[in-house]
């Protein structure tokens, strides 16, 4: 995806993430906002994939760097699993195997489209030691290949104060149940 923002745009989407970003220092503690701020200004290109993150809901924060990178790590950190990102189904060969009422699209073309990728199960567990998230709701997360060729996949979600991993065939979707991405920067 090669998103254009207009100068308006790009400014109020960086002062909403370093807005996010102070209120949630718990989540970065060895960053600060200036060499975040930096990576965005050098990387254009992923300001607008971060963009996309917080149109569909996702509230992205940054969650770590990787230091022989030196990329910045954002996550979706929104409370539930992000809106504008739910019922869909896990991936192409599961939406096309779907007869009847199918779902308008499935969460790993998004996450491709969007120029992001799915959290993986380790990744979520991360997110989780950060906060309380998808408390109502539940993510998909990228699923072992062993697993999905036996038509299912894996999703989380935090139930009882303990985050739980569970399985469903890969066709099915629900309301409440979207995909959290990560970007590096």
């Amino acid at each position: 995806m090669n998103l254009k923002l207009s100068s308006e745009e790009h400014e109020e989407l960086l002062q909403t993430l370093q807005a996010r970003f102070e209120k949630n220092k718990n989540r970065h503690q060895d960053l600060e906002w200036g060499a975040v701020q930096a990576k965005l200004e050098a990387s254009p290109e992923k300001v607008g994939l971060l963009f996309e993150m917080e149109r569909t809901g996702g509230e992205p924060d940054v969650v770590g760097h990787d230091p022989e990178t030196g990329e910045i790590i954002f996550y979706d950190c929104s409370a539930e699993s992000p809106a504008g990102r739910r019922s869909v189904c896990f991936d192409r060969e599961a939406l096309e195997s779907r007869k009847k009422h199918k779902p308008e699209n499935s969460a790993m073309d998004l996450a491709a489209a969007m120029g992001i990728e799915m959290l993986t199960e380790a990744e979520y567990r991360k997110l989780q030691e950060l906060g309380a998230f998808d408390l109502k709701t539940s993510s998909w997360v990228q699923t072992p290949p062993a697993i999905r060729k036996l038509g299912g996949a894996l999703f989380c979600d935090r139930r009882y104060d303990t985050v739980f991993v569970y399985h469903n065939g890969a066709d099915s979707y629900y309301a409440a149940r979207g995909f959290r991405g990560s970007l590096r920067v």
